[in-house]
């Protein structure tokens, strides 16, 4: 059984008696952790809801569990209506869009050519395919061979959907509906990095998050976000990679071409109303680089924060719709 650390802080100040509880745990192959604000939270209770509601959310969407819903219809055969949930034809829904959005940077039928990398639920060390094998498996994704109904998704070739650049952000997103309804007015959860808040921390004032340096060798504060009612995400190639020969492989795959990124875009971080929104275009800008990704976020009034790899170091860019979440430097 999964062990929870539950940590409680009685605050003195701010709302009478509240307490600050946070709570820790293991999902999606990953870690969460939940500061939630309230005067009256019943801790265990709340801790028990939120593993159900992961364990759900996993039995949809994993590609790591065999029977998973995802899973199944991914074995399922082709030019066959396979039912699903209501859940996972919402994550579609918005996966479409931002695939059209981002004009196909953004595609969750990639899986192949990330397995292909070796970089899927079956990991294979340093594997640099040759260009005929990357070339075969381009011709099994594309989410135009994807068609979506409300109840049901069908394919007309031997797809495989990967929702991992999208699923955790709707678990946060999930998990956030589930404070709401317990009536919570101030938390912060978040699930490998992605994150959604509501209201004020311990001080009576907005959470403060922070865009890592993008280093492999270590975690350090890069800048302060001021997080306000919204998700956040953040998509880089600094920690899921290998090496070959003195080249550089990124996990993150380029659909239109098959083969990893390689461009000087570190990390991409963005706001949004959603946290699945936000994990998904932050793989999506990611994935198109920062001029095309700035550009699409002026377009569209994005707020999105880019680091670039520069000789002399890293250079951080960002949209005019991110700039007021930036805390002021001291």
């Amino acid at each position: 059984m999964r062990k929870l650390i539950i940590l409680c802080i009685v605050l003195l100040g701010g709302c009478d008696q509240a307490q600050q509880v946070a709570i820790f745990g293991n999902t999606m192959g990953t870690t969460y952790s939940i500061k939630v604000i309230s005067a009256d939270i019943d801790q265990a209770n709340l801790s028990a809801e939120i593993e159900t509601r992961l364990r759900e959310i996993n039995g949809l969407m994993s590609t790591y569990m065999p029977d998973s819903e995802l899973s199944r219809f991914n074995q399922s055969p082709t030019n066959e209506w396979f039912a699903v949930s209501a859940e996972t034809i919402e994550v579609l829904e918005m996966a479409a869009d931002i695939y059209r959005l981002s004009d196909g940077s953004f595609d969750v039928t990639v899986g192949p050519l990330v397995n292909l990398w070796g970089f899927g639920p079956n990991p294979k060390p340093d594997q640099v395919p040759g260009a005929k094998q990357v070339t075969e498996t381009l011709e099994t994704i594309g989410f135009e061979h994807l068609q979506i109904r409300a109840d049901a998704l069908r394919k007309d070739v031997d797809l495989y959907v990967d929702l991992s650049a999208i699923a955790k952000g709707y678990a946060v997103d999930q998990l956030a509906e589930l404070l709401d309804g317990h009536g919570i007015q101030h938390y912060l959860v978040e699930i490998g990095g992605e994150l959604r808040s509501k209201g004020a921390n311990a001080q009576e004032e907005p959470w403060r998050v922070a865009v890592e340096l993008p280093e492999s060798n270590q975690r350090m504060p890069y800048r302060i976000v001021e997080l306000m009612d919204m998700g956040m995400a953040t998509s880089g190639d600094y920690r899921n990679y290998f090496e070959r020969n003195g080249v550089r492989y990124s996990h993150t795959i380029d659909p239109a071409t098959g083969y990893p990124i390689h461009h000087n875009l570190a990390s991409v971080t963005v706001l949004a109303p959603s946290a699945a929104l936000a994990d998904g275009l932050a793989t999506a800008i990611n994935v198109m680089g920062a001029d095309r990704g700035l550009a699409l976020a002026e377009a569209q009034g994005l707020a999105v924060f880019v680091i670039l790899k520069q000789d002399t170091g890293f250079e951080a860019q960002y949209s005019t719709a991110f700039g007021p979440y930036l805390k002021a430097e001291e």
